[in-house]
C-alpha cells in the first residue's frame, strides 16, 4: 500500500489520571546499548490504567478499526529489562499478555477482550551498529521508514523491507518481511543475524535471551524461529541484529545490501470503463507469464518491483505501480518493456506517469492514510504459477461487478533471490513463488461489516475454489503469508481443504516451530488465535 493507492483509491473513485511509573536503576549508556536497551538515560517503566488519560492512545493504536481491546494495563517500555519486569508484573496479576510495536496486524490478536496486559514497544526506537556484534541493531519500536532513514544516511546501506514507513520493525521482521528489493536481495530475515527476546520458561519467569545464526549458539533454534515464525509465539523481541549472511570485514557499510542510487517510477492506469474482460484477462495472463520468465535469482530485472492493484469498479481503474533502481544501466528501458509487456495484445491504452527521486526520499514518501476507511479484512496467498482462465474469470467478474465494495487484489512481485535460500534455512518456507497476492476490502461504516466481509470471503473462496477454497500449497500455490494474518483459515466453513491453517502459513516448517514453542514457551504465554500451538 503507497500513497497513489488506498489513500486516492478511498479518496476519490492513520492531568495523568491513574498512571504508575515504575522506576528501574539507572543503567550507563554503553551498558544499555549494548544489552538492547534504547540509547541514553533511562525511562522508567511505565504503566497505564483505564483512568489514565494516556490509556485511549494506546488502546486504539490498531490498524484494523474493527477490533477495539479493552486491558486492564498497558506498559510503555524502554528497555528490555523493563519488558522483563512488564512481564513478569502481567503474570503476577494473571493477565493475558500481547506485544505491540507499530500496531499494523491485520487481525485482533492485540485487541482480543482476552488480553489484559499490552506490553508497548513504541518507545523503542533505536537504530545504530553494534562493533562488538559485527551487525546493525534495530529496536523493536524503530518504524521502517527510521530505520531505512538511519541505515542509509549514516552507513549507505538498507534492509529488503516494506514499502510502508509507519510500520513498527517488531512484527514486521517475526513474519519474514518482504519489500521493492525483495527480488534483488531477499526478505529481511534472510539478513537476520541476531534476537534478543524476553521469554518465559517453565518456571513462570521472564528472562532475556540472546540467539545468534552460528552453528555453535545453543539457542540458535529461537533465531531460526524469528526468521518467519511470526509475532506472539514464543516471546517478546527487544532487539534485532542484521547482517548479510557471508558478509566480512568491520565496515559497516559492507554488511548490509546497497541502497539503490535512485527510484525510477512508472504508475500506469486502465479505467474500468476502457476494461472488457477480455482486455482483463490478457493483463492479467501477460503479467503472470512475465514474472514466470523473470522469476530467476540473476534476471536483469532484479531490482524491479511492481504491484499491481486491480482495484474493484468503484475504484474506477485498476492501476499498476512499478519501480526499479535508477541507478542499474539501462533502467528506463527496462521499465518502458516491462509495462509494454504488461498491455501487449491489449487493446486498450493505459495512462502512465514517470516519475524519478533518489531512493529514500521516495521510500519514505509512501506514507499510508486510510482517510477514516480503517474497518477492514485482508486475505493472502503465493503464486507459483500464473492464474488460471477460470480464476482470472472470476477476478473479472468480483472485480467489475458494481457491489458497492471498495475492494482489492495486490498483486506484488516476487521471487528472484527470494527463491534462491531453502525453504527450511529460516522459518520463512515459501521459497518458490512468483507472485504474492493480497486482497482485502475496506470500508468506515460499521453496518457494512456484512456485506464487506461478505465480499471478501466470497472473492477468495470462489478463486482458489480448486482447492478448498484456500491456497494449498501445490502446483499453483504456495499457502500464504502470515504477516496477512486471517482466522478464516482455521475455520472449516471457510477452508474445506482439509489442509490445517498452519501448513498454508509455514508448510512443513512446522513441526520444528513447535519444537521451539515448547522448548521457549512450555507455558503458551504468547498466544493468539493463529498462534504456534504446543504439541498434543
Amino acid at each position: 500500500m503507497n500513497e497513489f493507492t488506498r489513500r486516492g483509491f478511498l479518496g476519490s473513485a492513520a492531568a495523568v489520571g491513574g498512571a504508575a511509573v515504575v522506576t528501574t536503576a539507572a543503567v550507563p549508556q554503553a551498558a544499555e546499548a549494548a544489552e538492547g536497551g534504547a540509547c541514553g538515560p533511562s525511562t522508567g517503566l511505565v504503566q497505564v490504567d483505564r483512568a489514565d488519560r494516556r490509556y485511549q492512545d494506546l488502546v486504539s493504536r490498531g490498524f484494523n478499526g474493527r477490533f477495539r481491546g479493552r486491558p486492564d494495563a498497558v506498559y510503555v517500555v524502554h528497555t528490555a529489562d523493563q519488558v522483563v519486569d512488564a512481564v513478569n508484573r502481567a503474570l503476577a496479576a494473571g493477565q493475558r499478555i500481547a506485544v505491540r510495536s507499530g500496531g499494523h496486524c491485520f487481525e485482533g490478536f492485540v485487541d482480543d477482550p482476552a488480553v489484559r496486559a499490552v506490553i508497548d514497544m513504541s518507545e523503542m526506537r533505536h537504530v545504530g551498529y553494534d562493533a562488538k556484534r559485527r551487525a546493525f541493531a534495530v529496536e523493536p519500536g524503530a518504524t521502517l521508514g527510521e530505520t531505512y532513514r538511519t541505515l542509509y544516511l549514516d552507513w549507505g546501506v538498507t534492509i529488503p523491507a516494506g514499502v510502508c514507513p509507519q510500520v513498527g520493525v517488531g512484527g514486521h521482521v517475526l513474519g519474514g518481511g518482504y519489500g521493492p528489493l525483495s527480488r534483488r536481495d531477499g526478505v529481511v530475515a534472510d539478513h537476520l543475524y541476531a534476537v534478543e527476546v524476553v521469554v518465559v520458561d517453565a518456571s513462570g519467569r521472564a528472562r532475556k535471551v540472546v540467539a545468534t545464526s552460528a552453528a555453535s549458539d545453543p539457542h540458535r533454534e529461537l533465531w531460526w524461529a524469528h526468521t518467519g515464525g511470526g509475532g506472539g509465539n514464543f516471546g517478546i523481541v527487544t532487539r534485532y541484529w542484521f547482517r548479510t549472511p557471508g558478509a566480512v570485514g568491520n565496515d559497516p557499510s559492507a554488511l548490509l545490501p546497497k541502497a539503490p542510487e535512485s527510484t525510477l517510477r512508472h504508475l500506469v492506469t486502465w479505467d474500468w470503463t476502457a476494461l472488457t474482460e477480455q482486455a482483463f484477462t490478457r493483463i492479467l495472463a501477460n503479467h503472470g507469464a512475465w514474472h514466470q520468465r523473470n522469476s530467476v535469482a540473476d534476471t536483469p530485472y532484479a531490482s524491479l518491483h511492481s504491484v499491481f492493484y486491480l482495484n474493484s469498479r468503484a475504484a474506477g481503474q485498476i492501476l499498476l505501480d512499478v519501480q526499479i533502481d535508477g541507478g542499474l544501466p539501462g533502467a528506463e528501458g527496462l521499465l518502458t518493456d516491462f509495462v509494454a509487456a504488461i498491455n501487449e495484445g491489449v487493446g486498450v491504452e493505459p495512462g502512465v506517469q514517470r516519475s524519478a527521486e533518489p531512493w529514500l526520499r521516495a521510500t519514505l514518501a509512501n506514507k499510508f492514510d486510510t482517510g477514516g476507511f480503517d474497518r477492514t479484512k485482508s486475505k493472502g496467498a503465493y503464486l507459483r504459477k500464473p492464474w488460471t482462465d477460470a480464476q482470472a474469470a472470476v477476478l473479472y467478474r468480483r472485480l467489475s461487478a458494481d457491489a458497492g465494495v471498495w475492494g482489492e487484489v495486490s498483486l506484488y512481485s516476487y521471487g528472484a533471490k527470494v527463491n534462491s535460500v531453502p525453504e527450511t534455512a529460516t522459518a520463512t518456507a515459501q521459497r518458490d513463488s512468483i507472485i504474492k497476492v493480497w486482497m482485502s476490502a475496506t470500508w468506515m461504516d460499521p453496518a457494512q461489516d456484512d456485506a464487506n466481509l461478505a465480499w471478501i470471503r466470497g472473492i477468495y473462496r470462489e478463486v482458489f475454489a480448486a482447492t478448498g477454497g484456500v491456497p494449498v500449497p501445490g502446483d499453483r500455490t504456495e499457502g500464504t503469508f502470515i504477516n496477512y494474518p486471517d482466522i478464516d483459515l482455521a475455520d472449516p466453513e471457510w477452508n474445506t481443504s482439509g489442509v490445517p491453517w498452519h501448513t498454508l502459513y509455514y508448510k512443513g516448517n512446522y513441526p520444528r516451530l513447535q519444537r521451539v514453542k515448547v522448548r521457549w514457551d512450555p507455558g503458551n504465554v504468547f498466544r493468539h488465535a493463529l498462534s504456534v500451538r504446543l504439541p498434543d
